[in-house]
């Protein structure tokens, strides 16, 4: 029932032709804060709309989702929506916990083997964490996506807060959840990936 609610917030279900683009992430993918239809997923399925492509899109994000959560419930989503691309952007609250890394991995990599065995295009979306973790870890953080990446040789977006992490001014109180003014900037990140992806400008 959620998910078929994240269905009509994006715009009512899909036509049976259109191709479906999940957005399988964390509150930074779910709008956490702000107001619904300002979160980049469904700014995203507005520039679809514009540019009259076949896709639409699906946002399975859950707040405060870890990559254990999301491998625990990628084969469901991956079964209800049959997306023709899977864009996995979770890893921040491992991060942010001090997870251990390996683990979050294999979870990573686990979540993208379900995609293509389902036949998705995956494309992975890194994250940062605050340095006060220490440089070991979060440089071997920031790592970890790359080597998925080439390991699994996927697309990668670097970091989904480009460009803008170091300003205050868009984030909200908690200085980890982005402003409504930050959701097309995060938007313009995941499309310099995604747009090669399906072949739109």
């Amino acid at each position: 029932r959620l998910l078929l609610l994240l269905l009509f917030t994006l715009g009512g279900l899909p036509a049976a032709s259109a191709a479906t683009i999940l957005i399988y992430g964390d509150s930074l993918s779910a709008g956490y804060g702000v107001a619904r239809n300002t979160e980049w997923p469904h700014l995203l399925l507005m520039r679809l709309r514009d540019k009259k492509t076949d896709y639409t899109v699906v946002n399975a994000s859950i707040s405060g989702e870890t990559t254990l959560g999301g491998l625990n419930r990628i084969n469901d989503a991956l079964r209800n929506h049959r997306p023709a691309i899977t864009i996995v952007a979770l890893g921040a609250n491992d991060g942010l916990r001090g997870s251990d890394l390996k683990a979050m991995r294999s979870n990573l990599e686990r979540i993208i083997d379900a995609a293509r065995v389902a036949k998705s295009q995956v494309i992975l979306v890194g994250m940062q964490i605050p340095p006060n973790y220490g440089p070991q870890y979060t440089e071997k953080f920031i790592a970890t996506f790359r080597e998925i990446a080439k390991a699994k040789r996927v697309p990668l977006v670097p970091f989904l807060l480009e460009g803008f992490a170091e300003k205050r001014e868009l984030f909200q109180a908690d200085n980890l959840h982005p402003t409504a003014e930050a959701q097309p900037l995060m938007l313009e990140t995941i499309w310099k990936t995604l747009a090669p992806a399906i072949k739109v400008k």
